[in-house]
């Protein structure tokens, strides 16, 4: 029987997602490494966005009653705590990153099983191994666009005209598909960890949903009160050729410039003043077969940064938004067919002491019918709509082979 409190909090020693087996070892995304195998649920959270109230706030209060402080991240980790909890697994929607910031989201979410957050606290059990033997049956099916190669392009020229105006500098698009399953979804969603370049790889589950992740970029992460976000912006094939001409992109280099300064201000919010400096810029680096555009923003937090102004400062993410980004914001609600659901928000582990959040791009989601996929780009006055649609369908393209078994 499980005990269900205040905005979704479970209080059983350990809550099974649908698709979770007695001996399933838990992979969150950016866990410890040598914790993974041995993780047992102690209790969770989860809200969406018609419960009311302040995500982030619940999120640091959850965690503080589940003898997880981080009120005050300037503080050295603790060598040592009594509380038995290991640390706890952390997951934002882009719909609860827009509420964050003030923006409003109007599309439907195309997996409304999911919530807007979840934290799920974790102890350290006995080491669990997945059985050996065959994998189970395995079916995917067709993808289903929620919107045409058309009406994305026509999107694109919708942003260009915005910037024209001088609405906004920069807007990021996304697109989603869907396809329906049948067998255990969770398998495939693991396999998105072993992707190469997958920074936070991994999955998260719950009842009677899993997202799996394969992102490359990092949020925020802190460290003894040391932040830092590395923003991607700029995508070309993973030949000598595609780095040649991403290195030498006047409009990548442009679009990439914009969302670091984006970052250095919302890490300026948060930081102690003169602190904030960004170390290799428009460094290109692999992810899959392509070649990818990342800086490294950094910056002293600022004295009893806790992780609810952490979280509000940094969400959603400006690559995935752009610049201004509560416009930007207005502009992705509109044009828009569909919720983001579990891309384009946050995934990752927090403990005292350490917070390492990545972005949930090149992100899936199943529920109990569909497996979820979404894929899209910066546009900015240069951007050709045509090279756009091309640019979010090669991102998508490793996910969506991976999950079908290829």
């Amino acid at each position: 029987m499980r005990k269900v409190g205040p905005y979704g909090v479970e209080t059983l020693p350990k809550v099974c997602a649908a698709y979770c087996g007695p001996a399933t070892a838990v992979d969150v995304p950016a866990a410890p490494a040598a914790c993974r195998s041995a993780l047992t649920e102690r209790a969770r959270l989860q809200w969406r966005l018609g419960d009311g109230g302040d995500p982030a706030a619940l999120a640091e209060e959850f965690l503080a009653a589940h003898g997880l402080a981080l009120h005050d991240l300037t503080r050295p980790a603790p060598a040592h705590h009594d509380t038995g909890a290991c640390g706890a697994a952390l997951y934002l929607s882009a719909a609860a990153g827009a509420h964050l910031a003030g923006a409003t989201t109007t599309a439907p979410e195309p997996a409304p099983a999911l919530p807007d957050l979840a934290v799920v606290v974790y102890d350290h059990g006995r080491t669990r191994a997945t059985p050996a033997g065959p994998p189970p049956p395995w079916w995917l099916g067709t993808w289903t666009e929620s919107w045409t190669p058309r009406q994305h392009a026509d999107a694109v020229d919708a942003v260009r005209a915005a910037i024209g105006r001088g609405d906004v500098y920069q807007t990021n698009l996304v697109g989603h598909a869907a396809a329906r399953y049948s067998g255990d979804p969770l398998p495939a969603l693991s396999r998105l960890g072993t992707l190469p370049g997958a920074r936070y790889g991994g999955v998260l589950t719950g009842d009677g949903w899993a997202i799996g992740c394969a992102s490359p970029e990092t949020l925020v992460e802190v460290t003894d009160g040391h932040l830092i976000t590395r923003p991607i912006k700029g995508t070309r094939p993973a030949t000598a050729a595609g780095r040649s001409e991403l290195l030498a992109s006047a409009k990548e280099r442009a679009e990439h410039i914009m969302i670091v300064d984006l970052e250095r201000n919302d890490l300026a919010r948060i930081a102690r003043t003169g602190t904030v400096r960004v170390d290799d810029l428009f460094a290109v680096r692999r992810w899959c077969d392509l070649w990818q555009a990342e800086s490294t923003v950094r910056a002293a937090a600022a004295d009893g940064l806790g992780l609810a102004d952490l979280l509000r400062a940094t969400c959603p993410g400006g690559s995935v938004t752009g610049a201004p980004k509560h416009a930007a914001l207005t502009q992705i609600s509109a044009l828009e067919p569909v919720g983001r659901g579990a891309s384009m928000g946050a995934l990752g582990w927090v403990a005292p002491g350490r917070v390492d959040l990545g972005l949930t791009i090149r992100t899936a989601a199943a529920d109990g019918e569909l497996l979820h996929t979404w894929a899209g780009g910066g546009i900015t006055w240069d951007s050709d709509p045509h090279a756009e649609v091309a640019e979010a369908a090669a991102k998508t393209a490793p996910i969506r082979a991976t999950l079908a078994g290829r």
